[in-house]
């Protein structure tokens, strides 16, 4: 294991660590947890950067039992790390699927609003005791039986280093691996290596694959800046990334690049932990 990232917000900053424990719902660092946040429309529809690009440059960190939220620009905003229950609980939508939210107040709100100048948003909180998205509603045609808050699709993204260096050799502009998100980023292994990955055991905690990750649009916001190139390095992965003709049903025509794992055996891990394949 390279890296270790959390995104407590989603679509916002990720916080790197040297250690998480692995939950069913995905990492967790102290009261960081991955994807508990989401801002969200009046409506409740979800708001992520590939509409608002410029959340990339929000980041989120945990200081003398607070949240802080800093951005260019603005003043930080300072939550609780649990709302109270007197909040207003919000019905939100993540790609068509209802989940409930726990609204952060009307500073949070502003502040969001003031930084990202557009319409009015909100930002909610997912709870434990809240229902994640299933696993089968997310996923027809694949039978797992799990849950999710927040994320696109699993509760963890696994990619690798050398699938990242391999891209770079293809594209003019190199890209982060900040572009795409990960949770978990394995090294010492051959590009695209992970296409071939089942089961895992990192740390003391095992996983399994879902299904491969199909990007979007998202990975060509440009994680320092929030500007979008709508372009790279989307175009590039379309050119040698796509998926097998018999998936087209589950992929359609986006390329594929790292994997979605779901939780079997939760556990801690660390940057450094070894990570066998399950035969």
């Amino acid at each position: 294991v390279a890296k270790l990232w959390i995104y407590p917000v989603k679509s916002c900053k990720g916080v790197a660590v040297s250690e998480a424990e692995c939950t069913a719902l995905g990492l967790r660092s102290g009261n960081l947890r991955d994807r508990f946040w989401l801002v969200i429309k009046e409506d409740g529809h979800m708001v992520t950067a590939r509409q608002e690009p410029r959340l990339v440059l929000v980041s989120v960190t945990y200081e003398n039992n607070r949240l802080i939220f800093r951005a260019p620009d603005v003043d930080q905003l300072v939550l609780p790390i649990k709302q109270p229950s007197s909040n207003k609980l919000r019905d939100c939508r993540i790609f068509g699927l209802d989940i409930k939210g726990r609204d952060c107040g009307n500073e949070a709100a502003q502040w969001f609003t003031n930084f990202l100048k557009t319409e009015a948003y909100r930002l909610v909180q997912f709870e434990t005791n809240m229902k994640g998205r299933t696993s089968k509603k997310l996923l027809a045609p694949i039978n797992w039986n799990y849950q999710v808050a927040y994320p696109d699709y699993s509760p963890l993204l696994v990619m690798t280093d050398a699938s990242l260096v391999d891209l770079n050799t293809r594209t003019e502009k190199k890209v982060k691996m900040e572009n795409f998100r990960p949770n978990i980023v394995v090294t010492g292994c051959d590009a695209f290596e992970e296409d071939t990955w089942d089961e895992l055991l990192i740390g003391s905690v095992e996983v399994k694959r879902v299904m491969a990750c199909s990007r979007c649009i998202l990975t060509t916001v440009d994680p320092d800046t929030g500007i979008i190139d709508r372009k790279e390095p989307l175009d590039t992965l379309k050119s040698y990334r796509l998926c097998d003709p018999s998936e087209r049903a589950l992929y359609k025509s986006s390329p594929l690049f790292g994997v979605y794992y779901s939780v079997e055996k939760v556990g801690s891990l660390r940057v450094g932990d070894p990570v066998y394949r399950m035969v």
